[in-house]
């Protein structure tokens, strides 16, 4: 007689397999497959191949040295999982271009360069545009008007910033000193002045003072020595044709007595 299959002995799974279909691993699997399906974010080489693509002409090596920068620290924010847009991140972003990129020569390459620089980061250039302008109607408010929309939860761009400071960046405090300048251009020539609007502005939104502070300050620094490079290349430019017209000149005076020596017969 033949036994009943459903009475044979269940085979006993080892301790591995057993684990295999805990939930807890089912959990850990589900994970490690979404993960492998995610796209792999790009690369900061990827970054500036993109740049360099779209903006094909050369850079002079103190401006490069800037984009290459700003190309780098945008893009460890976005892809930082915590960065969030803000049309003062915006403002941080065109500030920061304009100041460090101011005089640069030729001046028709400076539009190329910003909208490759954003199109290098996946953002669009007419929006950042659009947002850092948008600060402009803040211009010649007060500070305590500015703290007063804080205070009262009022539908406005710096209303957006304390609702949803995302993770802090030093492009978004570069925005808040180009905003103090708007609001009071004297308040950013007087440190101590400055410091104190960081003071009252920076908590209500959501930003760390103590970082803001260093950040501009080294900001200050940077672009006070990027003022220094440009006039050194100013002097060095006009050096170098003073003495390119110097080489010439004898060159231009030998031609000159020729031209007025009488032809021998």
């Amino acid at each position: 007689m033949n036994p009943n299959p459903c009475d044979r002995p269940r085979p006993v799974l080892p301790p591995f397999a057993k684990a295999t279909v805990t939930r807890e691993n089912r959990i850990k699997l589900t994970k490690i497959l979404n993960f492998a399906t995610v796209e792999t974010p790009r690369t900061v080489s990827d970054t500036k191949k993109a740049f360099y693509t779209a903006h094909t002409r050369p850079i002079h090596s103190i401006f490069r040295r800037f984009i290459e920068e700003l190309l780098v620290e945008i893009h460890l924010l976005r892809v930082n999982v915590d960065f969030h847009y803000t049309p003062l991140f915006a403002l941080g972003v065109v500030t920061a271009f304009e100041k460090f990129m101011a005089d640069y020569r030729p001046e028709g390459d400076r539009p190329s360069i910003f909208t490759a620089l954003c199109h290098a980061e996946e953002l669009d250039p007419d929006q950042l545009q659009r947002d850092a302008s948008s600060w402009q109607t803040y211009q010649g408010q007060s500070l305590d008007h500015l703290l007063d929309q804080l205070n009262q939860g009022e539908s406005s761009p710096l209303a957006a910033v304390a609702h949803h400071p995302g993770k802090y960046n030093r492009l978004t405090a570069i925005g808040l000193y180009a905003l103090i300048d708007l609001i009071n251009p004297e308040m950013i020539s007087d440190v101590g002045q400055l410091n104190a609007g960081l003071e009252q502005l920076c908590p209500p939104l959501n930003l760390p003072t103590e970082k803001v502070k260093k950040d501009l300050e080294l900001y200050r620094s940077n672009l006070e020595k990027m003022v220094q490079a440009r006039k050194l290349l100013t002097e060095v430019a006009a050096l170098d044709r003073k003495r390119r017209s110097q080489a010439e000149s004898p060159l231009s005076a030998a031609v000159d007595t020729n031209s007025d020596t009488p032809a021998s017969t």
